[in-house]
């Protein structure tokens, strides 16, 4: 179904490994291509469960105009991520051309850093629901949420909806 699409991911230490691994392998299954981009190219990052993910590219040598889509893992490495201009600048990008941008659990931080939350309808982890409140989105404590380009879930136990949200959305393009 995902023939010939591109799929960019974040990683840094202390990303969910569930929220990583699972969208990644679902959207390989499907037939796309995923790249996973860290701080540095070829670097091991280690999940919150000491899960491993070896970055292919540095995000600083990748460019929004080369992929279909962005999907956003949670867990604590969004809160350093969000900090990074140039993670920043590629989830504005995405937006700013329709792009997907996929995000679950605590990986809300980044489109809310990336000011692109006004106006969207969202769900996260409870815990950033005033974080999101806050960036102008409507958070709906629902296990998806599609909104436009913007998908978004809560947790590791709605990654089979999330997924098939993606899928369904980006096969639709």
């Amino acid at each position: 179904m995902l023939d010939g699409k591109k799929i960019l991911m974040f990683v840094d230490d202390v990303y969910e490994d569930l929220e990583l691994w699972y969208p990644k392998l679902r959207m390989i299954e499907e037939g796309a291509r995923v790249t996973v981009a860290g701080p540095e190219s070829g670097k091991i990052y280690r999940g919150k469960n000491g899960y491993p993910c070896k970055a292919d590219v540095s995000y600083n040598d990748v460019e929004e105009k080369d992929f279909d889509g962005l999907i956003i893992p949670g867990g604590f490495a969004p809160d350093k991520l969000r900090r990074v201009e140039k993670v920043l600048d590629l989830t504005r990008r995405f937006h700013e051309n329709g792009k997907l941008v996929a995000h679950i659990c605590h990986a809300g931080w980044i489109p809310i850093s990336a000011k692109i939350m006004k106006g969207f309808r969202c769900t996260s982890t409870p815990g950033i629901k005033d974080d999101i409140e806050n960036a102008g989105a409507v958070w709906i404590d629902e296990p998806v949420v599609v909104d436009r380009h913007m998908i978004s879930s809560r947790r590791p136990d709605d990654l089979p909806v999330f997924c098939k949200a993606i899928i369904d959305f980006m096969s639709s393009r």
